[in-house]
């Protein structure tokens, strides 16, 4: 089974930066595709960000673009979330996802991802 652990979360005032990461313990990470997702208070969970497999292709959701960088480092089995000029409609938890290891490609609906981390808290204050 595949296991996810996300860090990084905290406290941070409008403007500034945070990097989450999560890291993954079984053999399919470095094989499937990998997202973040968040849930804001009073909010549905929402897609945030996807990478493939390869790390060659993204996606991301149309309110973190040009804010939000989702990498992944193979060899490490970690997934990262750069998170940029963060505002307070960023503040959530923020879980980190796996497709199955025979998916590849990026997706962006929760249904797509098969294994989830327990998720990190993301705070910004105005």
């Amino acid at each position: 089974q595949v296991q996810l652990v996300e860090s990084g979360g905290g406290l941070v005032q409008a403007g500034g930066s945070l990097r989450l990461s999560c890291a993954a313990s079984g053999r399919t990470f470095r094989n499937s595709a990998m997202g973040w997702f968040r849930q804001g208070p009073g909010k549905e969970r929402e897609f945030v960000a996807s990478i493939n497999w390869g790390g060659g292709s993204t996606g991301y959701a149309d309110s973190v673009k040009g804010r939000f960088t989702i990498s992944r480092d193979n060899a490490k089995n970690t997934v990262f979330l750069q998170m940029n000029s963060l505002k307070p409609e960023d503040t959530a938890v923020y879980n980190c996802a796996a497709r199955l290891g025979i998916f590849g490609g990026i997706a962006y609906t929760a249904r797509e991802y098969a294994y989830w981390g327990q998720g990190t808290q993301v705070t910004v204050s105005s």
